[in-house]
């Protein structure tokens, strides 16, 4: 049996314009739906995630009713939003969600009122350090409303009275989340998330949503070994909603990327596991270095993003993080300068290269023993040389065959080989796969990380507690 081939000539740049350009468009068309934990915005942007993927792909909604017990938490109400304005004592519009559905608290309560500007300040958020930029603010759990906007405009609003429209519902509905399923040669599964909660943000985390998205459709076209759960889910309690659902499917997590930031212009970031060395911490931190540039392996905290819920001790998921500046690292960070501009289309073709080698190398990772361990087998007279000789320089070719005779014995991986030797992944693999064609080699079995741990019953339901989150935001306001 033969490893997975994998894609040793690099994309050409003809190739990493057009993926470039084919996700810049598709951060474009997720910037406008109001989007949030729950509602109507969610749906739209699953649309147009369905409308961007081929026929072929399977993709489907999930409603989960509000009320529903997940884990610790409870399936909130669905929030939607058909408009909201404050309108100033001259009569003319101050901020309109329907010009930037940042300037709306998320989750404000439906409000009609008129008060006065010193009555109305406490519900009116900014950013005096960046007078010119739209602050992004939400109150998912604790009833309140409110508007954000620019520190300017806050400065420059007269003393009188103010008219607060905000037409919102808080209804019993559900919470929506979709799946893509791609089946592999086993049910051993590699699950991939992103969060869909984020509106008018290109970065965080339209980015992420995107490149998803060119990730199953660039898995749907070819064979896999694993099969692929690809995740469109809100921020936290989304990932706990799936959590709680899906038993069955966590015991079958092997390896798991959750994508967020990834079109900015930082160096690509990938943050460990929380078991740190996992096939798949291994294989990011192994594709980041085959690209030659700056770049950042950090280790696991419980701040950030859904991995804490993936990583949390009851599941020990080894699921990372990959993106690229982190959160509260940039001053765009949930604001409106997260725009358009703001992500480049060569950064979002450079993530998604990185996540794709990654998932080549995780899919390549094998155990394999050598048949013939005492002495040196003659290698000349199998024509080794010549059947890869084409692939790799004359060095890389010697040294990957010597160290796969020599370490494949049942216990080492094809990433243990590559490190062990200091050579490169492909060096490793080609050569356990020309190996293994002449019969020097015999597969074990996968390179893959278990759950070790057992499914989890919900616990009895316990609100979370909710605020509204203040500058500077820190990354756990994707609650």
């Amino acid at each position: 049996m033969s490893t997975t081939p994998l894609s040793t000539a690099p994309m050409t740049t003809a190739g990493i314009d057009a993926v470039g350009r084919r996700l810049h468009d598709l951060v474009a068309a997720l910037m406008p739906p109001m989007r949030s934990i729950t509602g109507s915005g969610v749906r739209a942007t699953l649309d147009l995630v369905r409308a961007a993927l081929p026929a072929q792909i399977p993709f489907t909604v999930h409603e989960v009713p509000s009320g529903t017990p997940v884990l610790d938490w409870t399936v909130p109400r669905e929030w939607n939003v058909a408009g909201a304005r404050l309108v100033g004592p001259d009569g003319r519009v101050v901020v309109d969600v329907a010009d930037n559905p940042l300037h709306l608290l998320g989750y404000s309560t439906p409000v009609r009122a008129r008060m006065p500007l010193s009555e109305l300040r406490q519900h009116l958020y900014s950013m005096p350090d960046r007078p010119d930029w739209v602050p992004y603010r939400t109150s998912y759990y604790n009833d309140a409303w409110g508007f954000c906007l620019t520190d300017r405009q806050l400065a420059a609003l007269p003393d009188g009275e103010y008219q607060v429209e905000i037409d919102t519902s808080l209804t019993d509905g559900s919470l929506t989340y979709a799946e893509i399923v791609l089946p592999g040669t086993t049910d051993e599964e590699f699950l991939v998330t992103t969060h869909t909660c984020h509106p008018a943000m290109a970065n965080d985390n339209s980015s992420g949503i995107a490149v998803a998205a060119e990730l199953a459709s660039a898995l749907a076209a070819r064979e896999r070994r694993f099969t692929y759960r690809l995740l469109f889910i809100p921020g936290t309690i989304g990932s706990i909603t799936w959590l709680a659902r899906n038993p069955a499917a966590v015991g079958r997590i092997r390896h798991g990327l959750v994508l967020t930031g990834l079109g900015d212009r930082g160096a690509p970031t990938y943050k460990r596991s929380r078991r740190g060395e996992a096939v798949v911490d291994r294989a990011a931190a192994r594709a980041l270095a085959e690209t030659g540039r700056p770049h950042r392996v950090v280790g696991f905290s419980p701040y950030g993003y859904d991995e804490r819920q993936f990583c949390s001790p009851g599941f020990d998921l080894p699921v990372g993080r990959f993106g690229r500046s982190q959160h509260g690292e940039y001053p765009e960070y949930h604001t409106s300068a997260d725009n358009l501009d703001f992500v480049t289309p060569e950064s979002l073709a450079d993530s998604f290269a990185i996540l794709n080698r990654t998932m080549e190398i995780c899919e390549a990772d094998r155990v394999w023993r050598n048949t013939s361990p005492y002495g040196e087998p003659q290698l000349g007279r199998r024509g080794l040389y010549r059947s890869i000789g084409a692939t790799m320089n004359r060095a890389s070719i010697e040294m990957g065959l010597l160290w796969v005779l020599n370490l494949a014995d049942g216990t080492r991986t094809l990433l243990d080989i590559a490190e062990r030797a200091e050579l490169p992944f492909d060096a490793v693999a080609n050569a356990a796969d020309a190996l293994a064609g002449v019969g020097l080699l015999t597969e074990d079995g996968p390179a893959v990380d278990s759950p070790d741990t057992a499914p989890i019953a919900a616990p009895a339901t316990v609100a979370p507690p909710g605020t509204i989150a203040a500058a500077p935001e820190p990354a756990v306001v994707i609650r």
